[in-house]
């Protein structure tokens, strides 16, 4: 059976169906502000993954975009005091997909294991606020680029509805604040993925909307450093982009 199969015809849902579909536990795709792609989130991770076609207990990121949700996750990273202001400001105002190394001996909550991975955890950070009346009621919520495994992210509600089945709603973008990228949808990118080690060494994960005006990975990871760090940083620049999931054993998404 073509998974697209009954989602072409159909049209994307409201703001207050989206909500009541995440209150029953379905998978809903949400738009982002450009230059990002779709996501698709729901309140477990197994229905994120169901949706994308993809085995139910593959890792997923944790939508970091409730401060209370932050707050229980400060204690169980692996980092400098330093480190922590800066993955919390790169998840709040940069808007990255973020990933931090776990300490062994804490105690972390249930919740954070979907996005837990041979000692790293990923966090997705973007919050637009047309979403917050959906966002807010959920604090804990698991996320992914809005794409069926193999394909690309959807960059419009057309694109997602063409790709997901009728059973994952798609949510429409009318009224205020849901203005059109006025560039267009071309260009639009999944969001760019940062690891912070331990050693507070930045690197660069896997390329994204956040970076690609950049000319290197270097040079965004100084951007980062100078415009969220005091006087620039100590961090050090790098990038484990290419083959580093099978590297280092951190979920994608």
């Amino acid at each position: 059976m073509n998974p697209d199969d009954g989602s072409r015809s159909r049209a994307p849902v409201t703001l207050a169906e989206a909500r009541r579909a995440l209150g029953r536990g379905t998978a809903v795709v949400l738009p982002n502000p450009a230059p990002l792609t779709h996501v698709i989130t729901a309140a477990t991770a197994p229905a994120v993954n169901r949706a994308k076609g993809r085995a139910v207990g593959q890792s997923v990121a944790l939508w970091a975009h409730h401060p209370d949700t932050l707050r229980a996750l400060d204690g169980v990273w692996a980092l400098a005091s330093e480190d922590r202001v800066l993955a919390r400001r790169l998840l709040v105002e940069e808007h990255l997909t973020v990933l931090l190394p776990l300490h062994p001996q804490a105690e972390r909550p249930a919740w954070l294991e979907p996005a837990a991975k041979d000692g790293w955890v990923l966090l997705f950070g973007t919050r637009w606020q047309p979403l917050r009346p959906l966002l807010d009621d959920h604090p804990v919520l698991y996320v992914s680029s809005a794409n069926r495994t193999g394909r690309p992210p959807a960059a419009t509600t057309g694109e997602a509805l063409a790709m997901f089945p009728a059973a994952v709603p798609v949510l429409e973008r009318p009224g205020p604040g849901w203005a059109a990228d006025p560039a267009g949808e071309t260009g639009r990118r999944a969001t760019t993925t940062v690891r912070i080690t331990g050693e507070g060494q930045l690197r660069l994960h896997r390329h994204g909307a956040q970076d690609r005006r950049h000319p290197c990975a270097d040079a965004y990871l100084r951007h980062l450093r100078t415009r969220y760090t005091a006087a620039g940083g100590s961090a050090t620049a790098g990038s484990d982009t290419g083959d580093a999931d099978a590297a280092t054993g951190a979920p994608r998404t």
